[in-house]
């Protein structure tokens, strides 16, 4: 059964619908968020409050339109959220990007390079990482991507385009090997020798989240 025959039910006052929808997406929203939240407790709660959200305005929901861009546009904003919400503390480190030239940033390059996502996560902008993520984690187009971002298509392809440079040019620089990735982070192919040909992957499905 389809996401949105699924959401139709749930609208009708079947209950089972949703929590088959929770199923399917719990893993993959988790994973989403939490990339993008400071701990592994805001990310738990970013994706309980998706849900519930979710339950809340699914009858706003047009099912002729695609679940899962709805889903993680609601997951997206509670991450915006969030982070807006976060105390900030004045000895708080600001992130940068260091001097290509430093030895110390050179060697740590390095050890990123075992994991691709998390060298995306450190090297891209939070939209083109969340391009990324969408299009290679959860196999969306890019009209898909658009909705969730709030984006042109166009806007959308050339942010792609620039995210597989950017991060082609960071591989040319990573001698070690590349080890495969955690549970919650899908492998990213190796750009260099593959660079525009990205198989997608899913995360890990998680247990059932109860709302």
């Amino acid at each position: 059964m389809s996401d949105e025959e699924l959401a139709r039910q749930t609208q009708a006052g079947a209950l089972e619908a949703f929590e088959e929808l929770v199923g399917r997406y719990e893993g993959r929203i988790h994973s989403f968020v939490t990339q993008f939240c400071r701990n592994a407790t805001d990310a738990r709660e970013v994706t309980q409050d998706t849900f519930v959200k979710a339950f809340q305005s699914l009858e706003q929901f047009d099912s002729r339109r695609v679940f899962a861009a709805w889903l993680f546009t609601i997951a997206r904003r509670k991450c915006i959220d969030r982070h807006r919400a976060a105390p900030r503390f004045a000895d708080e480190p600001v992130p940068e990007l260091l001097d290509d030239a430093d030895p110390a940033e050179l060697t740590a390059r390095r050890e990123d390079g075992q994991n691709l996502w998390r060298l995306a996560r450190r090297r891209l902008g939070e939209n083109q990482f969340q391009a990324l993520w969408l299009h290679y984690a959860e196999d969306m187009d890019v009209a898909r991507i658009a909705q969730v971002l709030g984006k042109s298509r166009v806007h959308i392809k050339v942010m792609l385009f620039r995210a597989r440079q950017i991060l082609g040019r960071e591989l040319k620089n990573v001698s070690q090997p590349i080890s495969p990735a955690p549970a919650n982070e899908p492998p990213l192919p190796n750009f260099v020798r593959q660079p525009f040909t990205l198989p997608p992957a899913k995360p890990t499905k998680s247990k059932t989240l109860i709302i």
